[in-house]
């Protein structure tokens, strides 16, 4: 074997834009001209995820024409891309070999995920041929992304007596992700004593997040090298005669905590789906509180503050501490900020409704005729502007519809959609951590919507620590209400919650898309029907086998 170098580019695709990005592509090549391989994530041409373009025959003559520029640009070296690829009537995930004008071997996936997210088995069939080329004297093996997460599919690859292994990976973060990750990759290398290089996407792309962390793994399950979180970049990896890796300059040692793993990827969410999308800045409603505090920062890191624009619509039950603080938080960040005082137009609205609510109690028609009027607000400010409005709401509230459609559900993009409202209060400490931008009573009083006097979340809601607690068990691991009542919680609390999770699943279905990042969000991961009568079936099992104690 000769020495050899090999390029890992981990780069920011954008779905659809395939002339984009193989010019990204051929750009990479060129500039890695002195690797011997550069290797990119899996469906690199088309981005991930394609969806259902894979079903137009337009998208298949794009790809075709992009095989073959990017064969004819990898002149000096060998081109490792992922793209779709049709036979006859059947469609692959695959991975093509590419040097000066010709395609030395092409690789299908074998394992296509159909779980949480992923829906491969919607558009591919799987392959079932090894994917193996030569070069430099070195037997390198190829997978694509699922296929590490099964034993076969490697174990094959070492029965071929290849070198090492290149994996091509579309994965989305999620809170701990890596560290499973890395758990499958160095089982797999434990089984096999097989080196792995593993390049990973580094993007958003609507409800995902590809967090990069690109790898190279040795045959003893050492980690050589690791490239950084969230940030689309390129580094080498050096091979020697007798196999043995070596990082090159562009690697470095860091380390990334849970907190700022989350708030880095929530940056690129929101980055990547305003940029995209053609949006020339955001929009959002600061009330003074916690959640939009956050979201403004998060945006803020994400597009600059030139690029955000924050409005303050105060009513008579807006108190004097959530008006300074925003105007505060404004000023500190140097955003764009305006004040609207809604009264006037919230009077303007009961003066017509009054004779169709004469007779009629106030309730929360009133509350939530003071959101619907700041969500109309913000969205004719948006469309004026060409912003993009981000709605504010954490995952917390929207399970249990604490929230007004029409009204603060109003936006294009919720960054704050998976992040339980625990969560929040440390990523907002987080982002405190250098320099205050967000004032530090947003974080320590209680959180109140503030559509009425003195009013509280916790006045309609658990606490928050046994609130979140429940949703995860809820939500994310699918526990029944009994169970979770056995582990402690009140069980009041528990059918409360898990009957206001069921009931409001309308209200999250026209409710904005915002970023995955825990095992399990709202969307594609969790898919409940709206007109769902198993709630019932719930309640009658925890009602039974309470008599049944009681006995």
């Amino acid at each position: 074997m000769k020495p050899m170098t090999v390029t890992l580019a981990q780069l920011d695709f954008t779905v659809g834009a395939v002339q984009r990005n193989t010019d990204l592509i051929v750009t990479t090549i060129g500039k890695y001209s002195d690797s011997d391989i550069v290797v990119f994530p899996e469906l690199a041409i088309t981005g991930y995820p394609p969806e259902d373009l894979l079903f137009r025959e337009d998208l298949e003559a794009l790809v075709e024409q992009a095989l073959t520029r990017i064969a004819e640009a990898a002149q000096l070296n060998i081109a490792v891309v992922g793209h779709p690829q049709r036979v006859g009537n059947e469609l692959y995930n695959s991975v093509s070999v590419l040097h000066r004008g010709k395609c030395l071997t092409r690789y299908h996936k074998q394992r296509l995920p159909q779980y949480g997210v992923f829906d491969e088995q919607r558009y591919f069939i799987p392959g079932h041929e090894n994917g193996i080329f030569e070069w430099q004297g070195h037997r390198i093996g190829l997978l694509v992304c699922e296929d590490l997460w099964h034993r076969e599919p490697l174990h094959r690859l070492q029965a071929e007596r290849v070198d090492f292994v290149l994996s091509l990976n579309a994965s989305p973060y999620e809170i701990d992700k890596h560290q499973q990750r890395l758990h499958i990759l160095q089982q797999r290398v434990s089984e096999t004593q097989l080196p792995i290089i593993y390049v990973n996407n580094c993007g958003g792309q609507d409800e995902l997040v590809f967090d990069g962390h690109s790898l190279v793994m040795d045959g003893q399950g050492q980690l050589i090298a690791e490239l950084p979180h969230c940030q689309p970049l390129c580094a080498q990896v050096h091979v020697d005669a007798t196999g043995k890796f070596t990082a090159g300059a562009e690697f470095s040692a860091y380390s990334l905590d849970a907190l700022e793993a989350v708030y880095q990827a929530l940056i690129l969410a929101v980055r990547d789906y305003v940029t995209k999308n053609g949006f020339q800045g955001i929009t959002l409603g600061l009330s003074g509180g916690i959640d939009s505090a956050l979201t403004l920062a998060i945006a803020v890191d994400a597009l600059g503050a030139d690029k955000c624009h924050a409005i303050m619509m105060p009513f008579r039950y807006t108190s004097q501490m959530s008006q300074d603080d925003a105007r505060e938080q404004a000023a500190r960040m140097g955003v764009s900020y305006d004040v609207v005082a809604i009264e006037p137009m919230y009077e303007a609205f009961i003066g017509q409704l009054a004779p169709m609510f004469a007779g009629k109690p106030a309730d929360t028609t009133e509350e939530n005729l003071q959101a619907r009027i700041r969500g109309t607000l913000l969205m004719a400010v948006s469309n004026k502007n060409r912003s993009l409005v981000l709605t504010t709401g954490n995952k917390s509230e929207l399970a249990v519809g604490y929230c007004t459609l029409y009204g603060d559900m109003n936006g294009g993009f919720a960054p704050l959609k998976d992040v339980p409202k625990t969560l929040v209060f440390e990523l907002a400490r987080y982002r405190n951590r250098e320099h205050e931008v967000i004032p530090n009573r947003v974080i320590t009083r209680p959180p109140s919507a503030e559509l009425a006097p003195d009013q509280k979340d916790q006045d309609s809601l658990p606490p928050y620590e046994d609130l979140d607690k429940i949703l995860t068990l809820y939500v994310e691991q699918d526990w029944s209400p009994t169970a979770i009542i056995d582990c402690g919680f009140n069980a009041a609390d528990v059918l409360r919650v898990v009957r206001l999770v069921d009931i409001n699943e309308y209200k999250r279905r026209q409710g904005a898309i915002g970023p995955k990042i825990t095992s399990r969000n709202f969307s594609k991961d969790r898919r409940y029907p709206i007109t769902n009568h198993f709630r019932y079936e719930l309640e009658r099992q925890v009602q039974a086998r309470g008599s049944y104690e009681k006995n």
